[in-house]
């Protein structure tokens, strides 16, 4: 117990309570909160500051018990407490509480419990302190509120910040620096973060680092980084002492990638130099070609094709189209795009009709139109009508155009298409580079349009293994939610179910089968059936686990990692049982708002050879248990561990009418804990809510 919550234990021998006057004074005036009860776990005293924490008067607690008169969460902490003492007879410190107060507020306890014995060392009771921490809780949820503004600040910002020593030593770890570098944590603190400059450029760096430490002044500078990649990145960085009562006490900088300024300050020098534009040429297609093998979805292509557009050709206006062979149309992707005579914004392009795009889909052949006078004779020729053409040069800015086929083993896919608000003189390098561009945006829209497909086929396939409905139960409410990975990540394993048993209990499971695709879906499908007809079969949790390890020994590959929590549980009383393979533990959230995660063995991931155990796990009428999958709690930014203390966080911030109704609660629970992060990530949920007692009950 640290130093400021920890009070004296009272002397165990030749203490009277009952006739005490000393003791009497003591539990009037006394900051703390202190209670006695007998062998029989009644009270026998209590003083003021203890009524505080429950919000009753004192002669309300007198010779009852704590569950005759408290609230379920601290009666049962007090009860829990002195049956260890009854059993161990040693002292339980240090428990931690949250009750609300008349006013609304939220108090924080640390409560500890002392046996007392007489002369001869028989038990006669026990006693209870506790101390009022709200003061410190509310001042450490500020201080770390505000480290937490200040961490957006700096993602935010998109620098590297580290923090060294008054000497420069580096004093604590930067992630965001070792991720770019590749430095290791031990190399990082040992060596820090001139480690990774480049050789040509450290003696410079270290000298003016040196002088700005000796000199206390602004350090600012400028170097190459090698990267993870063994490739070198130039950064800028900017480094200031905080000084304290006339000292340094340590120094923060912030690293800024600037190899993007750099590369373009190069870009534009070579462009003063005739010789150096078929190299220029060449970078820009190599850089589009990487950006381009990176990009996943159609969506993604399209916007490096409108980057490429803007940055590489300086268009004003860049659009991509994709071809309906079955209807003869072309269907523009960005919403943004200005059509061409023949469309509208968000219609069809048919091929009969004349435009730049549909004459490169039609000829399979690129479109250079250097002025209005070439497009309308294009247009003209490839047989569009002479009204709508003059309509459309007559009220469109652009002077120039080009218009580039999609092709793929031949196959027209769609068009590009990039217009200028100015006339624009197309060299034969640049058509080489356009076409270029165009074969590279055919693969990744061939490629991304595959993946769109796979990715579709599995969430359908994921969907349809997931049950319709929950059932229906009286003295049960079952709520759930899911919510699938975006669009740019494969869908994975995640699923859940609830079923009732033959004996009127109600079977309750979440599920994740490790991997992406179509495979983890299918993975899924199997697993999922197995558990019923064997919860169907051989309903205890230990059993179907032992039987689930049998079934995925012999369906699912070796390297498969599949994780579950399975539940048991009674309508109306909430009792059951739990056992968990691999998978993070159930939350149980009270009337109050209080967040209990269930400790419990969290077992092995299904299919490791292991003796199977399961748990008593009580769900008390106005009480929920929440089942989850990791992607609630855990992605790229956020461990685990992190993700469970926040859950208990959220669950605190609940509004009461929320912390009632297990469907608005797993609204709040999945929108708070994804709330600023990408979810990378299925995300499923499934609640098991028994309603409180009512008079009519």
């Amino acid at each position: 117990m640290s130093a400021e919550t920890s009070v004296p234990r009272p002397r165990e021998s030749g203490l009277d309570i009952s006739d005490s006057a000393l003791f009497k004074g003591l539990m009037a005036e006394a900051p703390y909160a202190f209670a006695f009860f007998d062998v029989s776990g009644r009270f026998v005293r209590v003083n003021s500051t203890f009524t505080e924490l429950t919000g009753m008067p004192v002669d309300r607690h007198i010779d009852r018990f704590p569950a005759d008169i408290l609230s379920a969460d601290l009666a049962n902490v007090i009860d829990s407490a002195l049956r260890r003492i009854g059993d161990d007879r040693l002292p339980v410190t240090d428990q931690r509480l949250r009750t609300r107060a008349e006013n609304g507020d939220t108090r924080h306890w640390t409560i500890s419990f002392f046996p007392l014995h007489d002369d001869e060392g028989a038990a006669i009771g026990t006693s209870l302190f506790g101390v009022d921490l709200t003061e410190r809780q509310n001042t450490e949820d500020d201080l770390r509120r505000s480290e937490e503004r200040y961490r957006s600040l700096v993602q935010s910002q998109q620098q590297l910040v580290w923090i060294t020593s008054p000497s420069g030593a580096v004093m604590e770890d930067a992630p965001e620096w070792r991720a770019i570098t590749g430095q290791g944590l031990e190399e990082y603190l040992a060596h820090g973060w001139l480690d990774a400059v480049h050789p040509d450029d450290r003696a410079a760096a270290e000298e003016a680092w040196r002088e700005a430490l000796r000199g206390r002044t602004m350090f600012e500078w400028s170097y190459r980084v090698r990267t993870r990649a063994s490739g070198y990145r130039d950064f800028e960085v900017r480094a200031v002492p905080i000084i304290r009562h006339g000292r340094v006490i340590e120094w923060v900088g912030a690293n800024s990638d600037v190899t993007a300024q750099r590369e373009a300050e190069e870009m534009r020098g070579r462009l003063t130099d005739q010789l150096g534009a078929a190299a220029l040429r060449t970078a820009r297609l190599q850089g589009a070609t990487a950006i381009l093998a990176e990009a996943l979805t159609v969506e993604q292509v399209v916007q490096v094709i409108i980057d490429v557009g803007r940055t590489a050709l300086a268009a004003d206006h860049s659009a991509v189209a994709l071809l309906d062979p079955d209807r003869g149309t072309l269907k523009v992707i960005n919403s943004g795009a200005i059509p061409d005579a023949g469309g509208a914004p968000g219609e069809d392009i048919s091929l009969s009709r004349s435009s730049v795009m549909t004459m490169a889909v039609n000829s399979r052949r690129p479109v250079f139109a250097e002025s209005p006078e070439s497009l309308r004779a294009q247009l003209a020729d490839a047989g569009g009508e002479t009204d709508q053409i003059n309509g459309f040069l007559a009220h469109t800015q652009e002077r120039a155009w080009v218009g580039l086929p999609l092709l793929a083993a031949g196959r027209a896919l769609g068009a590009l298409r990039f217009s200028f608000t100015r006339p624009q003189k197309i060299s034969q390098e640049d058509g080489v580079f356009l076409e270029a561009l165009a074969g590279q945006c055919a693969l990744a829209v061939e490629r991304a349009t595959l993946f769109e497909r796979e990715h579709r086929t599995a969430e359908t396939l994921q969907r349809s293994l997931l049950p319709e409905r929950l059932p229906v139960v009286r003295g049960l409410v079952l709520a759930q939610r899911f919510r699938s990975g975006s669009r740019h990540v494969q869908v994975g394993g995640d699923w859940y179910d609830a079923f009732v048993l033959q004996d009127g209990r109600v079977a309750a499971v979440v599920g994740d089968v490790m991997g992406k695709g179509v495979k983890a879906a299918a993975g899924m499908g199997r697993i999922r059936n197995a558990m019923r007809a064997l919860a169907l079969t051989n309903p205890p949790p230990a059993a179907v686990l032992t039987g689930l390890d049998r079934v995925f020994e012999a369906t699912e590959e070796e390297e498969q990692v599949t994780t579950l929590a399975y539940m048991v549980v009674e309508p109306t009383t909430g009792e059951g049982t739990l056992a968990l393979a691999g998978h993070p533990p159930p939350l149980l959230v009270s009337p109050q708002g209080t967040a209990i995660l269930q400790e419990c063995e969290p077992g092995t991931p299904l299919g490791w050879a292991t003796s199977r155990k399961q748990f008593r796990f009580s769900v008390p009428p106005g009480h929920t248990a929440v089942l989850y999958s990791d992607g609630l709690v855990e992605n790229r930014k956020r461990g685990l561990d992190a993700g469970l203390r926040e859950l208990s966080a959220v669950v605190a911030e609940a509004p009461e009418e929320i912390l009632t109704s297990p469907h608005m609660l797993l609204d709040f629970l999945v929108d708070r804990m994804l709330s600023g992060y990408e979810q990378d990530d299925d995300v499923t949920v499934l609640a098991v809510h028994v309603p409180a007692a009512t008079k009519s009950d």
